[in-house]
């Protein structure tokens, strides 16, 4: 049985996620210790071990998160684009405002953008918010209703980790996944077709 301590403090997103996944693609990691040293960090790579079959724990120290895994050997890996079997449209929003020059008219645009998306849900497979396009899914945003609807029906929110972190609103998502850079990327390389709003 493997035990592996990885210390991926310091590492810009998504560093620590790919420290993880080289890891456990390397050698069957059984165990694993991983340190953090941002809430980004640890939920991203609390969610991608869990997508690979590993039970989590995170505990917090000073400013560190140390996260602990365990291989659930009941559970079968998830191979990494079986999530992605029907791609469809991917909507990359980098904004919360729609258009450059009048920012009260850009937001207007946004919420009515957002808003006309549940007539085209058949088509739509994914949303990712990233920049100050995360404002759009978090406590007080005019269009979390919709985003809420959308989820419910099985289209994808995929939210900035490191954008929440840096406006610093990541407790206050309300709508969609915090994810990381290495997933954007993916989601964008099997899409088939990318909408990009940013």
């Amino acid at each position: 049985m493997s035990k592996v301590r990885l210390d991926c403090r310091g590492l810009a997103c998504p560093g620590p996620v790919i420290t993880v996944k080289n890891s456990i693609e390397a050698e069957n990691i059984n165990q694993l210790t991983v340190i953090v040293d941002n809430p980004a960090a640890k939920e991203n790579v609390i969610k991608f071990l869990n997508k690979y079959g590993y039970n989590t724990e995170a505990d917090q120290e000073n400013t560190d998160f140390i996260i602990e895994a365990s291989k659930n050997e009941c559970a079968c890996t998830i191979i990494e684009d079986n999530e992605f079997i029907n791609k469809k449209t991917l909507i990359l929003i980098g904004s919360q405002y729609l258009g450059k020059g009048d920012n009260e008219l850009g937001e207007n645009l946004m919420i009515n953008f957002i808003n006309t998306l549940k007539e085209f849900q058949g088509e739509i497979w994914t949303i990712i918010f990233l920049n100050s396009g995360v404002r759009l899914a978090v406590e007080g945003s005019p269009v979390l209703d919709t985003l809420k609807y959308l989820e419910e029906k099985n289209i994808k929110i995929l939210v900035c980790g490191t954008c929440l972190e840096r406006f610093n609103l990541l407790e206050k998502k309300e709508a969609g996944e915090t994810t990381n850079m290495l997933d954007i990327v993916s989601a964008m390389r099997v899409a088939n077709k990318v909408i990009d709003i940013t």
